[in-house]
């Protein structure tokens, strides 16, 4: 008999009859950040007849939610089995919520006055979630209609501060995982900033500059009366570069009749921060500096593996190559280029900027260079490896073969690449990990310092933006282990900048009242 989650014994096989029961004692095995929770229970008599079936996966939550005999569960664990079975169908949400709650239970411990006020019920729950229909008109004359949405999650600390992702695997789920990420992270920058996301499942590929353009204006037409400069500054994620942001800017500066910095990622002529474009791949660079030197290491003859190939993966590489590194890998959602002499920076962006083209052409430039289709990067001999395309791209399989290589450090510079399996087993076999709150925050702080600029009406020059966030990301190393090592998890990364994320938006949220 199959099935989608294991009890440890299978159901005890029986006659037809009206109502299917399940009792008796079972093992249930539910996955955690720290492999599997397996928890001996007695299981209820369920009459599965009697109302409408769950699916498997809402009955294995329904039966791990259930308390252990003798023992109670601690807050934080309570709130991920509630939020297991309201948001069963939003998996990525599920995954960025336990990734950290199941870190946060000892600042818990020593607070208790936040369970009394029902912090982390009011954390996991958007403060709005806006859903709206986006039509628009392709060249063909054809009207077309995609969905938007907007997900201000929270603004203890500051206005909403997140991107938009245009991308056909935009939904709810996935825009609240990264709203969710995004609270934390934007807390330690440092910069009163709260977290928010939104997006679209619109594809920007393959469509003319006009066609991108009306939708951009439709989908402003309705993000105008959710955003502002005090409320909500949206900037660009995957699928929203510097054309897209443009658009956007346009549509909301003709229906509000005003300039204002309610968009970040601007164009240099017209508000935009010099060192933005560069901002995240570089902070992840300056990240990784911090972690080398904590082991008494230099980046200057390391070996990098880096995934993607667009604006973040970019950088990274050309802040990496700067610094004597030597990155051999770049990707795209097809495959991978593995070139042994280094990625050349300006080949790359040719193929992706200036041409818009796929990973695969990169070898016509460079004939040392092989090409991998529908294949990864991490089989590649590495010292470094440095996921900067998509959430859970890295996986346990693809972790194990980082650490049979070699590989000793793990830097996000995407939003959630490596699955929580694949943390753990990096993190266990000693490979020093950067989560991307901490790592990739570059981006989104140096948006903040865009948002300064264009409130005191002015523009500062490349490298008085790239010192400060170079000074930045040095700071949120240092909060992030300095966290880790008050809370007895010296040297895991993960765990203190969830920590000291976590702390700031929770004494603002306490301060603020229940609201």
């Amino acid at each position: 008999m199959s099935q989608n989650f294991s009890t440890g014994v299978a159901p005890r096989a029986q006659k037809a009859r009206p109502a299917r029961e399940l009792d008796g004692p079972a093992c249930v095995q539910m996955p955690c950040k720290y492999g599997f929770l397996c928890m001996s229970i007695e299981l209820r008599t369920v009459n599965v007849l009697a109302r409408p079936q769950p699916d498997a996966y809402s009955l294995a939550v329904r039966i791990a939610s259930q308390p252990l005999r003798g023992e109670t569960m601690s807050y934080s664990e309570k709130v991920i089995a509630e939020l297991k079975e309201r948001y069963s169908d939003q998996p990525e949400f599920i995954q960025a919520a336990e990734e950290v709650l199941t870190t946060l239970q000892p600042a818990l411990d020593a607070h208790p006055e936040f369970e009394k006020a029902a912090l982390l019920e009011r954390l996991v729950e958007p403060e709005r979630i806006v859903i709206f229909r986006v039509p628009w008109v392709d060249d063909a004359g054809k009207v077309q209609v995609n969905r938007g949405y907007r997900v201000q999650f929270n603004s203890a600390i500051g206005p909403y501060k997140g991107g938009l992702r245009l991308h056909p695997s935009v939904n709810l789920g996935i825009l609240k995982f990264l709203g969710f990420e995004q609270i934390f992270k934007n807390s330690l920058t440092t910069l009163p900033m709260g977290g928010g996301k939104g997006g679209s499942d619109f594809d920007p590929k393959g469509k003319s500059d006009a066609e991108v353009m009306r939708f951009c204006q439709s989908f402003m037409i309705e993000l105008v009366k959710h955003i502002g400069p005090d409320t909500d500054v949206p900037a660009g994620d995957i699928g929203t570069g510097a054309r897209e942001i443009g658009y956007l800017f346009g549509q909301y500066k003709r229906l509000t009749n005003s300039w204002s910095s309610v968009l970040t990622g601007k164009g240099l002529s017209y508000g935009g921060s010099l060192a933005r474009t560069e901002a995240t791949g570089y902070g992840a660079v300056y990240f990784l500096l911090n972690m080398l030197k904590q082991r008494g290491e230099s980046i200057e003859g390391k070996v990098v593996a880096v995934s993607g190939s667009g604006n973040v993966a970019q950088y990274a590489i050309q802040k990496a190559e700067q610094l004597g590194a030597k990155v051999v890998t770049a990707s795209d959602s097809n495959g991978y280029v593995y070139d042994p002499e280094g990625i050349d920076f300006d080949t790359l962006v040719d193929i992706k900027q200036g041409r818009r083209g796929r990973i695969s052409e990169y070898v016509a430039a460079r004939p040392g260079a092989t090409y991998h289709e529908g294949e990864r990067p991490w089989g590649e001999n590495c010292d470094i490896a440095m996921p900067c395309a998509t959430q859970n791209e890295l996986e346990l399989a693809d972790a194990q073969r980082l650490v049979a290589n070699g590989c000793g450090y793990v830097v996000e510079g995407a939003n959630m690449p490596t699955t929580l399996e694949a943390t753990q087993y990096l993190k266990e076999n000693g490979v020093f990990f950067a989560p991307g709150k901490a790592a990739n925050a570059g981006g989104v702080a140096t948006s903040g310092l865009e948002m300064s600029q264009n409130h005191e009406h002015l523009s500062w020059a490349f490298d008085e933006v790239d010192e400060k966030l170079h000074g930045i990301m040095d700071s949120i190393y240092a909060a992030a282990y300095d966290a880790a090592k008050e809370y007895g998890h010296e040297g895991d990364l993960v765990f203190g900048a969830n920590i000291a994320g976590f702390l700031k938006v929770a004494d603002a949220m306490m301060a603020q009242g229940v609201c």
